[in-house]
């Protein structure tokens, strides 16, 4: 039996998936970097995350080889470290692969000195040279040579990549922003939009969500014909492909070609969040039932596979199974032909393109190509026969599936993840109020409330198997505020809006800078690492600085706290020269200044489902896109101190909505009617903050 190395008390998958690797592996910690300032060698940093193919392909091939093993461990003192638990290390270590290298991508490979200065980086090494790359194993010679032998040029090397990260990590001069950059960004992204398969650049393809909010919210503002037709085209793309599980419902990674259709078949729970909203919004904008399709097959999905009994949601399912990446999704005719009758196996094949050559690599991954229409016209049926059959077949399929060895479940728990998760189904509830989604984010919540906040009150990061720990980032406060506050609009609960409240205290707190300006991604109180960082942009997650202002603003106008809207303009008031030159990279700040720049849609609705016009009422609710609303839920007879809320009432024994502005309320109405013609008026706008 292999023996354990350090990682085996760790609770990150990933990190136990290398606790028996002959590589003498530490987690990030003072043990690791006392070791390798005692024993005056350079450490090799390993980063990575458990859905990650490449990492499993790295190990395999490298850290389970005992002669790269000796090779690691007599030269470095080797630290693992799990990107989703420590960001900050992944941001940090990533610009200067990205620096180095020329771009970045996990497993991350970068070496450091003693000090934690890096002087050599890059991402997937082969274990040997292959085809001009060097393998591992020269890297890790030639490393070690250069220790002994020249280390005052990895050392010099090392202080300029250190200054490098460094002045990556500091905002810019401050500077007013204007709604114009809106206009800018939608410009930009047109640039390099995909007419034929939506999206924007070349392959690989990833979902561009947040770009994707902000043209919503530009359209919804302007009517723009090019940002909707750019909007649709990359939201038809996407359900379309291969990248959407066209069985179980919800989105992987990203495509590696640029028709959507083969994916990188891990499935991200920011991912699902993300999508989950848009497409939700995406219908309330157009009307397009397939959105709505979409959105609750993503979210049913999550509700189904990716939340704990416990209540949180976990992080990612991997791309492997049985050591085959895609073999869980991939079908052949003969399968399909097994488990449904002969006709119904003729409709789903033809529907979803399986076909005895295959797709991809003589296998199939589901795929939309053609319409209802025309699928069912070759055929000989009619569409409704054809959905009838694919509405018998796609649940027979699906519980095959589940027979198969699944790919590995990622089940930490991550409040930032669980915070955007709590946002989606919250947006969800509102317009599809009968599917259960506000329970859903409720038990989410209250999990993170039990076991994921630390006796001092701030937040923990992660937690698995019953162990919370790593304090939490500004991503933790920020995500799970603003999913807070949506449960509370949505639920009427009040509870959540003061939690929301008492995390924005400590986020302004913890994070916030004594002259103002953007957030740390890192509270004061964090170890001391080369670089402290600030950042504005768009990733694969939304802006962590961004969603804090927004957040902010939204708790400022629940609760009648002008300083805190102020403080978050300031926030992104830091990066307008940079926001000036490259918009379309700070959708979710272009997104927090639409909603502070329009005079906020004030709700409140009173009433109880059930009773007399409330349903008629929430359903004319759900009907509009309104994203800068600021809403307020009771029940018949409850008391609110809330400003918002306070004094509002039935009118007449009959459910009521009182639409407001600035605190001005127009006369509260019951019926749908009324409600509508309140609700479509637009707000005042400034030109900027």
């Amino acid at each position: 039996m292999a023996r354990e190395n350090r990682l085996a008390g760790e609770t990150s998958p990933y990190l136990l998936q290398h606790s028996k690797n002959p590589v003498d592996w530490f987690p990030w910690g003072e043990e690791a970097l006392a070791r390798a300032r005692q024993e005056d060698k350079p450490i090799l940093l390993s980063i990575g995350y458990a859905a990650c193919h490449w990492c499993h392909v790295m190990e395999r091939e490298s850290f389970e080889n005992p002669a790269i093993a000796q090779l690691m461990n007599d030269s470095f003192v080797c630290i693992k470290v799990d990107r989703e638990e420590r960001p900050d290390l992944d941001d940090i270590y990533m610009s200067a692969t990205v620096a180095m290298s020329g771009s970045g991508g996990w497993p991350m490979t970068v070496f450091l000195t003693p000090e934690q200065q890096p002087f050599f980086a890059g991402t997937y090494f082969p274990p040997v040279d292959r085809q001009g790359r060097a393998g591992f194993t020269t890297v890790l010679q030639k490393l070690a040579e250069l220790w002994r032998t020249d280390r005052e040029t990895l050392v010099d090397q090392a202080q300029q990549l250190t200054e490098h990260v460094q002045q990556l990590s500091g905002p810019g001069p401050r500077g007013g922003l204007s709604l114009d950059r809106q206009r800018a960004a939608v410009e930009q992204l047109a640039q390099s939009y995909d007419s034929r398969y939506g999206g924007f650049g070349k392959a690989p393809k990833f979902p561009p969500s947040q770009s994707l909010e902000l043209m919503l919210r530009f359209v919804r503002r302007t009517g723009d014909a090019l940002a909707l037709r750019m909007l649709k085209g990359t939201l038809d793309g996407m359900k379309a492909g291969g990248m959407y599980d066209q069985l179980g419902g919800g989105f992987a990674r990203y495509s590696t070609d640029e028709r959507w259709h083969v994916p990188h078949f891990e499935k991200m729970l920011y991912d699902n969040a993300q999508l989950a909203k848009v497409y939700t919004e995406a219908f309330q904008l157009t009307g397009d039932a397939e959105y709505a399709r979409i959105a609750q097959e993503t979210l049913d999905y999550v509700a189904r596979e990716m939340q704990s009994p416990e209540g949180g949601y976990y992080s990612a399912t991997d791309a492997d199974s049985e050591g085959v990446e895609g073999k869980f999704f991939v079908w052949e005719p003969h399968e399909v032909e097994e488990l449904l009758s002969a006709e119904d196996a003729a409709d789903f094949c033809a529907y979803y393109d399986v076909t005895p050559q295959g797709n991809w690599e003589g296998s199939n991954v589901l795929r939309v190509e053609r319409t209802h229409e025309e699928v069912a016209d070759e055929l000989g049926i009619t569409v409704a026969e054809l959905r009838a059959s694919l509405q018998r077949s796609i649940p027979i399929l699906y519980e095959a599936r589940g027979r198969r060895v699944p790919p590995l479940l990622d089940d930490k728990i991550l409040v930032a993840w669980n915070g955007l998760m709590i946002e989606a189904f919250a947006v969800a509830a509102r317009v599809f109020p009968e599917r259960g989604y506000a329970e859903s984010a409720a038990r989410a919540a209250e999990h993170l409330r039990k076991a994921l906040v630390r006796p001092d009150g701030g937040l923990f990061r992660t937690a698995r198997a019953g162990k919370a720990h790593l304090a939490g980032y500004l991503e933790d406060y920020a995500y799970l505020v603003q999913g807070l506050v949506s449960l509370y609009e949505v639920s009427g609960d009040e509870r959540h809006l003061i939690e929301a409240a008492r995390l924005a205290e400590r986020l302004l707190r913890d994070f916030g800078d004594d002259g103002g300006g953007p957030f740390y991604q890192t509270a004061h109180d964090h170890e001391a690492l080369i670089a402290r960082v600030r950042d504005g942009h768009d990733g694969a997650l939304p802006n962590a600085n961004a969603i804090a202002a927004h957040a902010l603003t939204r708790l400022a106008r629940h609760l009648g706290r002008p300083e805190w809207e102020e403080r978050a303009r300031d926030a992104l008031r830091g990066y307008a020269k940079s926001l000036e030159r490259l918009p379309r990279a700070f959708g979710s700040s272009l997104n927090a200044l639409d909603f502070m720049t329009e005079a906020s849609l004030e709700l409140v609705l009173v009433g109880e489902p059930g009773a007399d016009g409330y349903d008629d009422l929430t359903a004319e609710l759900a009907r509009h896109y309104a994203p800068n609303r600021v809403e307020a839920r009771l029940l018949p007879g409850h008391t609110s101190e809330l400003p918002l809320a306070k004094g509002k009432q039935l009118v007449g024994g009959h459910a009521a909505l009182y639409v407001c502005r600035n605190f001005v309320c127009a006369a509260p109405v019951t019926t749908a009617e009324d409600a509508a013609a309140l609700l479509v008026a637009p707000g005042e706008r400034e030109n900027g903050i």
